[in-house]
């Protein structure tokens, strides 16, 4: 919604002195007007000044006066807006309410003479932000403040100087603006501000200005002149079974404007990027309901918003002035509208509080947009479910109790109840399934559902029809078989629905964010308020067993945080001034006071709960297997369903001896339970169903998968690549020895504490910690210059300095650098102009729990390997104490090079314990930037995180905490997934061959009766989603 520039102003009094300088209007048309029923009046920001005079243009300007000018009226003969235009009667009313020609000209997307009035940033940041469809006028191009070149354009303009406020620009000629060098195409999209002069309008040409936003958004050119990209995020209610989300892909798929499509029937979501210059989100949205009949909504997923009741209607407080950082306000309901803005120009507190002047009301929140529309969806479904069994009740009573013989009258009241449940109850599926057949060209299961249910209802009438007409037939009618059809499918749908809603809930992470939270003020006072109005510079109080309501910096207190729902590590980590906190995390005993450093919509909570969506909506290569089989699966069923009927009357009229009607009802049973009882939603849940629980259950045990594929490939792990400092090491440095080759060694230490107290760097980081502990205070260096995998170096009063390690510098052979990497050191050298002045050894301590993940490894059958750019002693010294075999370590490794060595294991075939050739796997574990090209390069790159900076790694896992286990954790979770999805194939296959012998009496004895097939649904697809959720339990320990 684009905002209106200042709210509208009255009418000005038809007996003011002022109205004689407004007979002309400043954009004419062929009408004269009064002045009190003048065109309406742009409200610019211009610069301040004073009209002793005003004129209709200058008198809705909005400053306060600071200068004068003096008064200058004329007729004005014509000017650029046609002042003296004839229009045609039917496009009079157009352009009355579009102002003028220039106007008129701007809406239809053509050039005129009217020039762009400069915006503020602002302005221009609303623009950009909002969408053509919310605007409600278009500017008037006459208004001040316009630019010179407009008014200098005396050659066509005759008109003589009105009492206008002068242009910034105009210099000291004093020119008044020209009334045309207002307004252009981009204003009409975001600064929309026109205001009536009076309440005396026409009514025609206010119900066309009601219009107006209607012929903007229509208009083609205007919406081709929009350009960029916008990430769209769905949540789509009605998705039931996998030909739904194939609809859903195949629908998007058609739209030019969508591009990098993602869906998830377990999520109900789509997500894609949206061209603007080629369609809106609003009519992506329309396209989407109209041809499928799902119902869709827009989430908010970037920048802050929140939810406030509207005083008064929703509608006005739209169209009212916006605060200052206000980006776009949407209606949510008759109440309630949703307010999206900038958090730096302007805090959720501030805006709620003092945004509109008066206090405004905030909402309740909303539960997570990934969920809320899922739970609508499943209430609806079940609601209509006890619909349908209430009115089936009465029928099954009347069929099968023991009651008074009076058919007729019994049959008219199943045949009301009947109809109603099919008109009511399954009458949705019939547009459904004809969309997906004319649309998207899918035979889908709501098409199997409308046969049988449609064959079973028609079939019962017409049997009625001959119960009233005295001939009835041998089988009697068949609408407790209608109803209960219906009734079951429901059923089965909505436990369906609902134990996909319950599994996807039980491993939300956005539930770890707390509502309420304790700010202090500058005096020290504390209040609680929601957490949705937490804003930047904000110090929160954390009170012992309590949970940190988003990410900070501790600045007063101690305490011990337990960050187990975050990082998966049971330990509780102490905290101090200075420490990081991250939401959600427990506090145990200390009361704590934070500085926020990330809002609740953009802490650590939400950037996990991003990345584990990211992966529940992506697909595994097996998946596409399964959408394949599920598309061949309702037309192959279709097939084996006219097998059926055809079988049954050849059999009942060749063998059985029976009439061709009897044949025929017999046939029409089978073939209808041959339709309802297969089920395809087992095969398309079978893997994202695993994949949501999988990757919910790995963020619990503080292991993020990025994508799908990280959980298809990971148990299929063959090598495991750890980088050694802070990977395998604690990755904190502390110097062990060091030495000086100079006499005045502080001047040196000044010049290397200058250079090096910048670098983040663990081996950098720790010789400038030693320095700044011995008192050093460091030199100026200007532009350190920092060489991956090499050290760091820059220019002093024309000496070279560098520091780095000793195979950079050419130093290895030195007896100073030889002495600390024969002791297992690592090696740090410090040279000016070439010589060395410094050299450092630093050692490092090996993480508690390398030994055991590492000796799991190799027990699995997995190759360790080891590559470092560390010297190679201190490299070997870990490598030994963990066992990891000589030939698979390498020291002094540049970036380059790891890449190299990872590439050559991909490139190497491997065999398993059968000697079977299998493609290598390659996981590829660290923790630095110098990691990056290296976690690229392997089939999996597992990045290890410390700190609530998730999102910035490009690897496919992230381990929440410095815990090697979070490698075994990953694999065992990839090897308990695909265990399930195996499972849940094979029962899909067992159970549809069996339901469908059943069904089609294939096994003469035993048969599914055609009324109880609608309970296939519930048969086929609860053991898929319990084999998913038994996933939670079925890992040990910390994995």
């Amino acid at each position: 919604m684009a905002p209106p520039a200042s709210p509208p102003f009255a009418a000005v009094a038809h007996g003011n002195n002022d109205s004689d300088d407004c007979q002309d209007r400043c954009c004419g048309s062929a009408a004269t007007v009064d002045a009190s029923s003048s065109k309406e009046a742009q409200v610019v920001d211009s610069p301040d000044t004073d009209c002793e005079k005003p004129s209709c243009a200058s008198r809705a300007v909005t400053k306060p006066a600071a200068s004068s000018c003096s008064k200058e009226v004329d007729d004005v003969q014509d000017d650029c807006c046609g002042n003296n235009i004839q229009s045609d009667p039917k496009t009079a009313a157009k352009l009355e309410a579009l102002g003028c020609l220039c106007r008129a000209l701007l809406a239809l997307g053509q050039e005129s003479c009217c020039t762009t009035r400069e915006r503020s940033y602002v302005e221009r940041k609303r623009s950009s932000a909002a969408s053509l469809r919310s605007c409600t006028s278009i500017d008037s191009c006459c208004a001040s403040g316009a630019i010179k070149s407009a008014c200098s354009a005396k050659a066509h303009l005759r008109s003589k100087k009105v009492c206008r406020p002068p242009s910034p620009k105009a210099g000291a000629d004093g020119c008044a603006d020209s009334c045309c060098a207002q307004s252009s195409a981009p204003s009409i999209a975001g600064y929309c501000a026109d205001s009536l002069c009076t309440d005396d309008y026409p009514p025609d040409v206010v119900a066309f200005k009601k219009a107006a936003p209607e012929v903007i958004r229509n208009n083609a050119d205007l919406e081709r002149g929009m350009s960029g990209r916008e990430h769209v995020i769905l949540s789509i209610s009605g998705m039931t079974c996998t030909g739904c989300e194939t609809k859903l892909k195949r629908t998007l798929a058609t739209v030019d404007a969508v591009k990098n499509l993602k869906t998830s029937l377990v999520l109900a979501r789509a997500e894609f990027d949206l061209d603007l210059g080629v369609d809106s989100a609003d009519g992506v949205i329309k396209h989407l309901e109209r041809t499928t009949e799902f119902k869709c909504e827009k989430i908010t997923s970037q920048g802050a918003s929140i939810d406030i009741f509207a005083p008064g209607s929703p509608q006005d407080f739209i169209f009212q002035s916006w605060p200052e950082g206000v980006t776009d306000i949407r209606i949510v309901d008759n109440k309630t509208v949703h307010v999206e803005f900038d958090a730096e120009v302007i805090g959720a507190r501030d805006l709620v509080e003092r945004g509109w002047g008066n206090p405004i009301k905030l909402a309740p929140p909303h539960a997570d947009p990934t969920l809320e529309t899922g739970s609508k969806h499943v209430r609806n479904f079940g609601l209509m479910t006890l619909l349908s069994a209430f009115l089936t009740v009465p029928v099954l009573v009347m069929s099968w109790a023991p009651l008074p013989e009076n058919e007729i009258a019994y049959g008219l009241a199943s045949l009301a109840l009947a109809t109603i449940v099919q008109v009511a109850i399954a009458g949705p599926f019939y547009p459904k399934a004809l969309k997906s057949l004319i649309f998207s060209r899918i035979i889908e299961m709501d098409l199997l559902i409308v046969l049988s249910t449609s064959a079973a209802y028609i079939f019962s009438v017409v049997s009625f029809g001959y119960l009233v007409s005295h001939h009835p037939l041998s089988t009697g009618e068949y609408f407790e078989t209608s109803s209960l059809l219906v009734t079951l499918i429901m059923v089965g749908r909505y436990v369906s629905a609902l134990a996909r809603q319950k599994a996807v809930e039980s491993i939300s992470i956005r539930t770890l964010q707390v509502s309420n939270a304790n700010i202090v003020d500058s005096n020290g006072q504390e209040r609680e308020i929601d957490s949705r109005l937490l804003q930047y510079g904000d110090i929160f109080k954390v009170a012992p067993d309590s949970r940190v309501p988003t990410d900070g910096t501790v600045i007063s207190g101690s305490s011990e945080l337990d960050e187990s729902m975050i990082t998966g590590e049971s330990v509780v980590i102490e905290k101090h001034p200075g420490s990081p906190v991250i939401a959600g995390s427990i506090n145990r005993s200390g009361a704590l006071n934070v500085r926020l450093t990330r809002l609740p919509g953009d802490n650590t909570i939400s950037k996990i709960a991003g990345m584990v969506d990211e992966a529940k909506l992506s697909k595994p290569k097996i998946q596409h297997i399964a959408d394949r089989v599920a598309s061949y699966f309702v037309p192959v069923v279709l097939a084996l369903t006219i097998i059926t009927f055809v079988s049954w009357i050849v059999v009942g009229i060749a063998v059985r001896k029976q009439s061709a009607p009897e044949a025929t009802i017999q046939a029409v049973t089978y073939a209808i339970t041959v339709l309802i009882v297969s089920c395809p939603c087992a095969i398309g849940l079978a893997v994202p169903m695993v994949i949501v629980i999988a990757s919910g259950v790995a963020a619990e045990r503080g292991v993020i998968f990025k994508s799908a594929d990280s959980i298809e490939v990971a148990y299929k792990t063959s090598h495991v690549v750890f980088d050694k400092t802070g990977t395998l090491t604690e990755g904190k440095l502390s110097v062990a020895k060091e030495y000086y080759l100079i006499s005045q060694p502080s001047t040196t230490q000044s010049l290397l504490l200058g250079l090096v107290g910048g670098i983040k760097h663990p081996v950098s980081a720790a010789v400038a910690a030693h320095l700044k502990d011995n008192g050093i205070s460091p030199e100026p260096v200007s532009n350190p210059k920092t060489l991956t995998g090499k050290g760091v170096e820059a220019t002093v009063a024309g000496k070279v300095l560098r520091a780095g390690n000793s195979r950079w510098l050419g130093l290895s052979s030195h007896p100073k650098v030889e002495f600390i990497l024969a002791q297992g050191f690592t090696a740090f050298c410090f040279t000016v102009d070439g010589q060395l002045v410094a050299t450092f050894g630093l050692q490092d301590s090996v993480r508690p729990d390398a030994r055991e993940t590492i000796s799991q490894l190799q027990t699995s059958g997995i190759s360790v390997h080891v590559l470092s750019g560390d010297d190679d002693g201190a490299v070997r010294a870990v490598t030994s104490q963990l066992g990891i075999y000589d030939g698979n370590v390498r020291s002094r490794c540049t970036p380059k090079d790891k890449q190299d060595y990872v590439q050559y294991l991909l490139d190497t075939p491997s065999f398993n314990a059968s000697k079977k050739h299998k493609k290598p796997v390659v996981l590829f574990c660290g923790d630095g930037t110098n990691d990056s090209v290296a976690l690229a390069q392997a089939t999996i790159g597992v990045h290890m995180n410390e700190g609530t900076d998730v999102a910035k790694s490009a690897a496919d896992v992230v381990l929440m905490s410095p815990r090697l286990t979070g490698v075994l954790t990953a694999i065992a979770i990839s090897k308990k997934a695909m265990l399930r999805i195996a499972f849940n194939f094979c029962w899909s296959f067992v159970y549809n061959v069996f339901a469908i012998l059943l069904g089609s009496g294939a096994l003469v004895k035993a048969r599914i009766p055609p009324e109880f097939a609608g309970l296939g649904e519930l048969a086929s697809v609860l053991p898929v989603i319990a084999a998913a959720v038994l996933l939670r339990w079925g890992l040990k320990g910390g994995q």
